[in-house]
C-alpha cells in the first residue's frame, strides 16, 4: 500500500478539527489554567491532596471559570456544554480537582439548578457558584448503586409541622461514597422515596444542611470518612446517615413533585417511572461529563508515551551501532496507534454528543420548551454509551501506556500512576458501565418504548412481546453521507478494497443488525418455553444483549468520526484522519476477526489481508504519531511527567545506560539482561 499522506501535517489543523464547537472554552483553558498548584503533588498525603484540592477550588471559583452552565441572571453563560468541556480540559490538569469541581458545580450545583425552582435559586446558586456554600450529592447508597428507583432511604411528609422526616432506616441505606462530604460539604442534595398522605411517590431529592457554620454535624446527621482510595486522593469521599432529620417542605426541589401545605401531591408527570427518569435525565451532564475526562486522562497518557517512545532506544539491528527508537517498532506501534486512532473516533462522538446535549437542555431551560421525550431517551442512551466505551477505553490505555514506558511508566513522577488510579473508579462512578450496557440494549430491543430506558419490566412474560417487530439501524451524524457510502459499495464484499468506507460502515452496521436480530429470537423463543421463568428469560441472553449494545456503540462513534473527517476543511489534516478513521475502523474488525469469521463475513484468506492492511496502516501512520498527539495540544506545563523534560545530556545517558544492560551475541543480535529490580 503506497502512502497517499502528505509528507506533513500541521498539528494546527488537527487542533481545529478536535477543538470543534466549543474551542473559545478548550483555548481559554490553555492559556488560563497555569496555577503549578493545580497539578498533582507526588507523594502526597490524602490529607495534604484534600487541602490543596479544596483551595484550588475556590481559586477556580474566583476566576469566573465555573459559572458557564448556569443562569445567566446569576452570573453564568447557560452554556451547557461549555461547561462540560471546560470539566474535560480541567481533567488534563488534575483528576481530583475536576472530580472535586464535577461535584460542586455539575452534581450538587446542577439538581439545585435543573431540579430546584426559582426560590432555589434565588437562595441557593450564588453561594453554590462562588464555592461559599460547598455541596455533596447524595444518591448512592450502600445497598443500592445503579439500582436508583429501589434506593431505601425515606423522606416522609407531616403536614401538622409542614416538614419532611428524613430518615436512614438500615446500614445498607446510608449515603455512600459522596464527595466533599467527608469534610467539605455544608450541604447536600439528598434523594431519598418521598412519602406522603401514606402513599409512596418515588425517588425525589431535597437540599439538607448536613454541617454548620463551625463545621459539625447537624442533629440526626452522622456523617463518616469512606478511608484510603486506590486513587483521587483529593476528593473527601463520605457517608451520610440520617437518624430523623427534619427538613423544611420548602426544601424539597420540587419542579417535578410538589407537596401542598396539606400533603397533597401533584406533579406534571404522572407515571411514577417517567418521572423518575425525567429527573434523572436533567442530570445526564454529570455522565457525559465523566466520559469527557476519562478521554482527556486517555490522550495524556498517550501523549506521554508517544514521546517517550519517540527518545527511548532498545536493541540495535545488524550491522548497525544505534540502537532502535521502540515507536519504530511494530509491536509498539501496535499499541500507541490503534489506541490513538480509537481515542480520535470517540473524541469526536464525544463531541456530538455534547452538542446534542446542550441543544436538548437549551430547548428546556433556557427556551422553556417542553421535553422532547424521544430526543430526551436517545440523548440519554448516548450519554450512557459513550461513557462505558470512554472510561474502558481509558482503563485498557492508560494501563497500556504504562507497560509501554517500561520502568519509567511505573514511577510517580512520570504521571502515568497517578492517572491509572484517578481513572479506575470511572468504570464503575456515575452507572456501572455494565448496567449501562444493558440500559443502552433496552433502547435497542423496545424503541424506547417502555419507561424511559428502565431496566424494569425485563423481567415479565409481555416483555418480548412488546419489543420492536423490525431491527432499524437508526444513524447518527451524516446521515445521508453514511447512507451515500454503504449504498456505493460495489460488487461482492470479499471483492471490495478494504479501505472502502462504504464496506467498513457494512461490516459495523451488520455486526449490530445480526447481534440485535439474534437476541430478539433468543428473547422470543425463551418466552414460549414451558416453565421458564421471567427473570430467566434474559438473564439467559445477558451476554448477546450486552455485545449487541458494544456493537451499536461502536457504530455510531464509527459514524461520527466519518462525519468528522467529512467536516474537515485542511486537506492535509483530512487526509490524515481519513487515514486514522481506517485505522479505527479496520482494528476495530480485527480486534473481533472470530466473529466476522464465524458470520461470513470475512473468509480467511481476507482475515490475513485484513491484518496485512492494518499493519501498512501503522507503517503509513508511524511518522505522523507525534503529529497525532500534538493535535490534542496538551500545554507541557500540564502534564507534570518528569520523562518528557528536556535534560541535558538526557538522550546520550540512556543510551549509554542501555547500552550496559545488553549483551551483544556473536551475530551482531541483541539479548536483554536482568535488570535489577528498582532499576
Amino acid at each position: 500500500m503506497t502512502s497517499t499522506l502528505p509528507p506533513t501535517v500541521d498539528p494546527a489543523r488537527l487542533q481545529e478539527a478536535l477543538d470543534g464547537r466549543w474551542a473559545h472554552v478548550r483555548r481559554d483553558a490553555r492559556e488560563n489554567l497555569h496555577d503549578p498548584e493545580m497539578l498533582p503533588v507526588y507523594g502526597e498525603s490524602t490529607a495534604e491532596a484534600r487541602e490543596r484540592v479544596t483551595r484550588m477550588a475556590a481559586k477556580l471559583a474566583e476566576s469566573g471559570r465555573v459559572t458557564l452552565g448556569f443562569p445567566k441572571e446569576f452570573g453564568g453563560e447557560a452554556d451547557a456544554g461549555g461547561s462540560v468541556t471546560s470539566i474535560e480540559m480541567l481533567a488534563f490538569v488534575d483528576l481530583s480537582l475536576m472530580v472535586k469541581a464535577g461535584v460542586q458545580w455539575g452534581l450538587f450545583g446542577g439538581a439545585v439548578q435543573l431540579l430546584g425552582t426559582r426560590r432555589h435559586h434565588e437562595t441557593y446558586l450564588p453561594g453554590i457558584m462562588s464555592f461559599e456554600l460547598p455541596g455533596c450529592f447524595a444518591m448512592t447508597e450502600t445497598g443500592h448503586g445503579s439500582d436508583v428507583q429501589q434506593l431505601r432511604t425515606t423522606c416522609t411528609y407531616d403536614p401538622a409541622t409542614q416538614t419532611f422526616d428524613l430518615h436512614t432506616p438500615h446500614k445498607a441505606a446510608r449515603k455512600d461514597y459522596i464527595g466533599n462530604a467527608a469534610e467539605d460539604g455544608r450541604m447536600a442534595v439528598v434523594f431519598a422515596q418521598l412519602v406522603t398522605q401514606g402513599e409512596n411517590h418515588g425517588v425525589h431529592a431535597w437540599l439538607v444542611p448536613i454541617r454548620d457554620e463551625d463545621g459539625n454535624p447537624m442533629p440526626g446527621v452522622t456523617i463518616g470518612d469512606d478511608g484510603p482510595k486506590a486513587g483521587l486522593l483529593g476528593v473527601d469521599n463520605g457517608r451520610l446517615t440520617f437518624d430523623h432529620v427534619t427538613v423544611p417542605r420548602d426544601m424539597l426541589l420540587d419542579r417535578y413533585g410538589q407537596v401542598a401545605e396539606d400533603g397533597t401531591y401533584t406533579s406534571s408527570i404522572e407515571n411514577e417511572t417517567r418521572r423518575f427518569f425525567t429527573m434523572l435525565g436533567t442530570l445526564v451532564r454529570g455522565r457525559v461529563s465523566v466520559g469527557g475526562s476519562a478521554a482527556s486522562a486517555t490522550k495524556l497518557a498517550l501523549d506521554i508515551a508517544v514521546r517517550y517512545g519517540n527518545t527511548r532506544r532498545q536493541f540495535a539491528a545488524p550491522g548497525e551501532e544505534r540502537e532502535i527508537v521502540i515507536n519504530d517498532y511494530l509491536v509498539h506501534q501496535r499499541k500507541l496507534l490503534p489506541a490513538l486512532a480509537k481515542t480520535y473516533a470517540l473524541h469526536f462522538a464525544q463531541g456530538e454528543l455534547v452538542s446534542t446535549m446542550h441543544d436538548v437542555q437549551t430547548a428546556v431551560h433556557e427556551h422553556g420548551q417542553e421535553i422532547d421525550e424521544q430526543a430526551q431517551r436517545e440523548l440519554e442512551s448516548r450519554a450512557a454509551g459513550l461513557k462505558v466505551a470512554q472510561t474502558w477505553h481509558a482503563t485498557r490505555t492508560i494501563q497500556m501506556c504504562r507497560e509501554a514506558c517500561g520502568g519509567a511508566g511505573y514511577l510517580q513522577e512520570n504521571r502515568l500512576p497517578h492517572l491509572k488510579a484517578d481513572t479506575d473508579v470511572f468504570t464503575t462512578f456515575e452507572g456501572d458501565n455494565t448496567v449501562l450496557l444493558q440500559l443502552v440494549a433496552k433502547g435497542l430491543l423496545t424503541g424506547y418504548r417502555d419507561a424511559f430506558g428502565s431496566l424494569d419490566g425485563w423481567g415479565r412474560v409481555g416483555f418480548v412481546a412488546d419489543m420492536v417487530r423490525e431491527t432499524v439501524l437508526e444513524r447518527t451524524a451524516a446521515r445521508a453521507l453514511i447512507q451515500r457510502l454503504v449504498d456505493a459499495v460495489p460488487g461482492r464484499d470479499d471483492e471490495v478494497p478494504m479501505l472502502d468506507r462504504g464496506w467498513q460502515l457494512k461490516m459495523f452496521e451488520f455486526r449490530e443488525k445480526h447481534a440485535l436480530e439474534g437476541a430478539i429470537r433468543r428473547l422470543r423463543k425463551n418466552s414460549t418455553t414451558p416453565g421458564m421463568a421471567p427473570f430467566d428469560m434474559f438473564n439467559d441472553v445477558q451476554d448477546h444483549v450486552l455485545t449487541t449494545a458494544e456493537a451499536h456503540i461502536d457504530r455510531i462513534v464509527l459514524e461520527a468520526f466519518v462525519d468528522a473527517v467529512d467536516r474537515t476543511a485542511d486537506p492535509a489534516a483530512k487526509a490524515l484522519l481519513d487515514t486514522v478513521c481506517d485505522l479505527y475502523a479496520l482494528s476495530t474488525i480485527e480486534e473481533d476477526k472470530g466473529w466476522f469469521l464465524e458470520h461470513g463475513q470475512l473468509t480467511p484468506s481476507r482475515a490475513k489481508t485484513l491484518t496485512a492492511t492494518v499493519n501498512a496502516l501503522l507503517k503509513e501512520l508511524r511518522p505522523h504519531i507525534t503529529t497525532l498527539v500534538d493535535g490534542f495540544a496538551i500545554p507541557a506545563g500540564w502534564k507534570a511527567a518528569a520523562i518528557l523534560e528536556e535534560e541535558p545530556g538526557r538522550q546520550e545517558a540512556m543510551a549509554a545506560r542501555d547500552a550496559e544492560l545488553r549483551t551483544a551475541t556473536p551475530d551482531g543480535t541483541a539479548t536483554a539482561v536482568a535488570v535489577p529490580p528498582g532499576q
